[in-house]
C-alpha cells in the first residue's frame, strides 16, 4: 500500500534539511489518469507527500496554498501528480511554447538519479502542461538548455489545478543495478506571492541545493532498456542578401539533409553522432548595445546540438563556447556518469572557422576540434575535475589544458579554483605562444548574508580558440558582500550589496577600478525596486578617466497579464571610438531599458523592448553640449499559440545610431527587420518550422571599379531576405 514513512518524514522534514530523509514508491499496476485527480479519487498505490515548505519568501513556513503530490512507478516511467489548491482567479497560467514557463504558477520534480548530491534533472510544467526541463549541477547556472521526451497534462479546476507527470526511463541516466537509491524534491511555484515551496524541506542556511534532497528507494528492476534514438531532419534556405566584400546583390540556395544520431551505453552514458548535423539558429538573439563596448559583447547558443548537455563542458573559466564553431560538418560526442566519473567529449569539424591564426581568410580549409572533460566526487559535495581541448587549422593550432576543483569548507562556506595553461602557434610556424590562467573563488551562500570573493589572473599570452575570455593579461580581484532582512508580509526582501572589483596589468598597474552600492526592495507579485550608485576609474588608452552611474531599476508582474521591467543609468562614460585625430574623453552618459508584455488572453503575448544609449560632451568645458552619439533599439515580438505543439511569432526589430563624426567613429546605421516564424514542435526531436525573415538598412551600391558601399538617409535596401523550411523527426528504437 502506501509506501509512506508517515509523521516521521512530516516531523524530520520541518525540523531540517533532510539529509538522511528516506522515502518509499511503490509499483503501479495501472497507470494513474488525471481524471482521477481531477475527480478527488486517486488511487490506493501511490506515495503520497504532503508537506511542502517555503524555500522563498518564508523559510520553513507551510506553502500558502495547500499542494499534495502522488508517486508511483510501472515498468516504463516514474509518475508524480500535482493536486495543487488555490483561488482560480489568481491562478496564473498560459498556453506558451515549450520552456515559456518561467512567469507562470508550476510545480517541479528534481530527481538526483545518481544521488551524488551534485547533479539533478528538472520536470517543470505550468498548470496547463506545457513542459520545461533542464539540468541542476552544483556550483553552476542550471542548464535548462536540455530536452528531454516526456509526457505532462494540465488542468484547471474549480479549486486550483491538477498536473500529471509521466517521465520514462527511456529519458534518464542512472546506475545499472536491481535497486536504484535517488535524490528527490519537489516543487511548487506561486507567482503572485514570489513563493516557491519544496518537498523535503530545502533552506537556504545551507549551501548547496542538490544536497538537501530526499531519498527516494523502490524503484526496482527498471532500465533505460534500448535506447537508440535518430532524428533525421532537411532544411531548405532561398537567400538574397548583400555581400559587403565585394558590393552587389547575391541569391543562394541551401537544401541540407542530416542525422542525429543517439545511444544510451550501459544505462548511463550517452554517444551523441551526426552526418552534416542540425546547427541551423531558428530564434533570433535578444538585442543588446554593443556600440561603445570596449570588449566581445557575449550572445549564448541556441543550436540544438551544442546546448544538450553543454554543463559537463563547464568549468569557471568558460573554455569551450561552443558558438566559436560557425558550420560544422560531421562530429561525435560522448556524455554521461560512471559511477563517481562525469564525463564529456566532443569531435567535429568546422568548415567555416573564419580566419587563420595569421589573419588570413580560411577560404575551403576546414578547422578540427576537440575536447573532453573529465570529473570526478569527492566526498559528500566536493568534486575535481580536468579539460583538454584543440583547435587547428592549416598547420595552426591552439591547445589548452585546466585542472579545477570544487571543495564545500562548512554548510555554508565552498571553494573553487582552476588553473590553465594554454599552447598556440600560427599556420605559418613563425610564432608560438604559451600562456597561463589562475581562478580562485571563495563563496558564503546563506539566507540573511551571501559573500563572494573571486581572483582570476591571466597572462598576457593566454590564448583559448574555443573559449569565451574577454580579456588577457590581467589580475582581477572582485568582492560583494549582500546583506538581506526578510520581513513577513508585503515586503519580502530588503537590503544593500557592496561590490568591488579592481584590475591590474601584469606589472601591478591599476587598470579598473569599480565601487557599487546597491539597494533592493523586494515586494510580492515579483515586484522589485533597485537603487545603485556606482563609482569607477578606467585606465583606456594609457589615459585615466573616473567615471560614476547612478542608476534605478523597477520590476513588476503584479497583476498575471502584465510585465513591466525599467532601467534608468546617469553619469559619466568614456568614448572608446573617437573620431580620428582625437583621443578618447569623458561624457555625460544616459542609458535606459523598458521592457514590457501583456498577455491579454491565454493563447497570447506581446513584447515590447526599448534600449536607450546617449553620450554627450563639451569639449573644452565651454558651450552647449554635443551628442557624440545615440542609439535606440526598438523590438515588437508577438506570439500566437494555437495549441501547445502549434504556434506563430512574429518580430519587427528597429535600430538606429547617430553620431557626432567630428566626435565618434561609431558607424552610424539605420536597420529595420521583419522575422515571421511558424513553429510545430511535438517534442525535442520532431518538430516543423517555416519562417521568413527580411532586414533593410540605409546603405546603397556606389558604381565604380570595383564597386563601394555608401550610406544614405533612409534604410530602404533589402540587405538579407531568406525564406526557410526545416522537418525533423524522432525515431526511437
Amino acid at each position: 500500500m502506501l509506501g509512506v514513512l508517515g509523521p516521521a518524514v512530516a516531523s524530520l522534514c520541518a525540523q531540517g534539511p533532510p539529509h538522511e530523509g528516506v522515502v518509499r514508491i511503490t509499483r503501479t499496476h495501472r497507470p494513474p489518469t488525471i481524471e482521477d485527480f481531477v475527480a478527488g479519487d486517486p488511487p490506493d498505490s501511490t506515495l503520497t507527500i504532503a508537506d511542502f515548505r517555503q524555500y522563498e519568501p518564508g523559510d520553513g513556513e507551510p506553502v500558502s496554498d495547500s499542494t499534495t503530490a502522488y508517486l508511483s512507478y510501472d515498468d516504463a516511467n516514474l509518475y508524480v501528480v500535482f493536486v495543487c489548491r488555490s483561488d482560480p482567479r489568481q491562478v496564473r497560467a498560459g498556453l506558451a511554447k515549450r520552456e515559456d514557463i518561467l512567469v507562470d504558477d508550476g510545480v517541479a520534480v528534481y530527481l538526483d538519479t545518481f544521488h551524488d548530491r551534485a547533479h539533478a534533472y528538472l520536470f517543470q510544467t505550468n498548470p496547463l502542461g506545457v513542459q520545461l526541463d533542464g539540468l541542476v549541477t552544483e556550483g553552476q547556472d542550471d542548464d535548462l538548455s536540455f530536452d528531454a521526451v516526456w509526457q505532462s497534462d494540465g488542468r484547471l479546476t474549480p479549486n486550483g489545478y491538477v498536473v500529471r507527470v509521466a517521465i520514462p526511463f527511456k529519458s534518464l541516466r542512472f546506475p545499472r543495478a536491481p535497486a536504484q537509491t535517488w535524490g528527490i524534491a519537489l516543487a511548487r511555484h506561486i507567482r503572485r506571492n514570489n513563493e516557491d515551496s519544496y518537498w523535503p524541506y530545502l533552506t537556504k542556511r545551507v549551501a548547496g541545493f542538490v544536497p538537501q534532497f530526499a531519498t527516494l528507494q523502490g524503484l526496482t528492476d527498471i532500465s533505460p532498456g534500448r535506447n537508440l534514438q535518430a532524428i533525421p531532419y532537411g532544411t531548405f534556405a532561398g537567400a538574397r542578401f548583400l555581400d559587403a566584400q565585394a558590393p552587389a546583390f547575391r541569391t543562394a540556395n541551401d537544401r541540407r539533409l542530416g542525422l542525429d544520431f543517439k545511444a544510451v551505453l550501459r544505462d548511463a552514458l550517452t554517444l551523441d553522432a551526426t552526418a552534416n548535423p542540425d546547427f541551423s539558429q531558428v530564434e533570433s538573439d535578444e538585442p543588446q548595445v554593443t556600440i561603445n563596448e570596449r570588449f566581445e559583447t557575449f550572445f549564448p547558443e541556441k543550436r540544438p546540438f551544442f546546448i544538450e548537455n553543454a554543463g559537463y563542458f563547464q568549468t569557471p573559466v568558460n573554455l569551450f563556447f561552443s558558438r566559436r564553431i560557425a558550420d560544422p560538418g560531421m562530429g561525435l560526442r560522448m556524455t554521461g556518469k560512471a559511477g563517481r566519473w562525469a564525463l564529456g567529449a566532443i569531435g567535429i569539424d568546422d568548415r567555416a572557422p573564419g580566419e587563420l591564426p595569421t589573419g588570413e581568410p580560411a577560404g575551403d580549409r576546414r578547422a578540427g576540434v576537440g575536447a573532453i572533460r573529465l570529473q570526478r566526487a569527492i566526498g559528500r559535495e566536493s568534486s575535481l575535475g580536468v579539460l583538454a581541448s584543440q583547435w587547428t587549422l592549416a598547420g595552426g593550432w591552439n591547445r589548452v589544458a585546466s585542472a579545477d576543483a570544487r571543495l564545500r569548507l562548512t554548510k555554508t562556506w565552498t571553494l573553487a579554483g582552476q588553473a590553465i595553461a594554454t599552447d598556440a602557434a600560427d599556420s605559418a610556424g613563425t610564432g608560438r605562444r604559451s600562456g597561463t590562467g589562475f581562478h580562485a573563488q571563495l563563496t558564503r551562500d546563506g539566507r540573511n548574508l551571501d559573500y563572494a570573493a573571486t581572483y582570476l589572473d591571466l597572462s598576457p599570452a593566454f590564448e583559448t580558440q574555443l573559449g569565451f575570455v574577454p580579456r588577457v593579461g590581467i589580475r582581477q580581484f572582485d568582492q560583494s558582500l549582500e546583506l538581506v532582512r526578510r520581513p513577513s508580509g508585503a515586503v519580502v526582501k530588503v537590503g544593500p550589496t557592496l561590490s568591488t572589483r579592481f584590475d591590474w596589468d601584469r606589472d601591478g598597474v591599476l587598470l579598473d577600478r569599480e565601487l557599487q552600492v546597491a539597494f533592493e526592495v523586494k515586494l510580492v507579485g515579483e515586484t522589485k525596486l533597485q537603487l545603485k550608485r556606482t563609482e569607477a576609474f578606467e585606465l583606456y588608452n594609457d589615459v585615466p578617466f573616473d567615471t560614476h552611474e547612478t542608476g534605478v531599476t523597477l520590476e513588476s508582474e503584479w497583476l498575471k497579464w502584465l510585465a513591466v521591467g525599467s532601467k534608468l543609468k546617469i553619469g559619466s562614460a568614456v568614448n572608446h571610438k573617437p573620431a580620428a585625430g582625437l583621443a578618447p574623453f569623458l561624457g555625460d552618459a544616459l542609458e535606459g531599458q523598458l521592457e514590457v508584455t501583456f498577455r491579454p488572453a491565454a493563447r497570447l503575448r506581446l513584447d515590447h523592448t526599448f534600449l536607450y544609449q546617449r553620450l554627450m560632451a563639451r569639449l573644452g568645458g565651454l558651450g552647449p553640449a554635443a551628442r557624440v552619439y545615440t542609439d535606440r533599439i526598438l523590438r515588437e515580438k508577438v506570439n500566437y499559440q494555437f495549441s501547445r505543439a502549434l504556434s506563430l511569432r512574429a518580430i519587427v526589430d528597429y535600430s538606429t545610431v547617430e553620431r557626432d563624426s567630428t566626435l565618434s567613429r561609431v558607424d552610424p546605421q539605420r536597420r529595420w527587420a521583419v522575422d515571421v516564424l511558424l513553429t510545430y514542435l511535438v517534442n525535442p526531436g520532431t518538430a516543423l518550422y517555416v519562417g521568413y525573415r527580411d532586414g533593410y538598412e540605409n546603405l546603397a551600391i556606389l558604381p565604380g571599379t570595383p564597386p563601394t558601399l555608401s550610406r544614405t538617409a533612409d534604410p530602404t535596401t533589402s540587405t538579407g531576405r531568406q525564406v526557410f523550411l526545416k522537418m525533423s523527426y524522432l525515431l526511437q528504437f
